[in-house]
């Protein structure tokens, strides 16, 4: 179906998509923002489930984990003004630093 990495990544950012989504969604009360986040989350999974044919399944769930707590991390900070603390940057540099051990493994 692909290069498994490329899935990865796409997945990863499906999970961003989904995971925002379900703040929109306001506890599924919202119609349009839940049914945008249940097909997002679906794909999420799907090509996670196919990038897990050529990755290692820890190694693709972390990455796969990692990516969509760095990318939520990051939006909750720009879409939802969460509060930015050096505590906090340093762990979205740890989950970015996992990533690359990951990748590089």
């Amino acid at each position: 179906m692909g290069n498994p990495w490329v899935l990865l990544v796409i997945a990863g950012l499906c999970e961003i998509g989904w995971a925002i989504g379900l703040k929109y969604s306001d506890g599924f009360t919202r119609p349009v923002a839940t049914g945008v986040t249940l097909v997002v989350a679906l794909v999420s999974f799907v090509l996670l489930s196919q990038a897990m044919k050529g990755i290692p399944v820890g190694t693709a769930y972390a990455v796969w984990t990692g990516i969509g707590a760095l990318g939520v991390a990051f939006l909750g900070i720009v879409l939802f003004q969460e509060v930015v603390s050096p505590i906090r940057l340093a762990g979205i540099g740890l989950i970015v630093a996992g990533i690359v051990a990951l990748k590089l493994a």
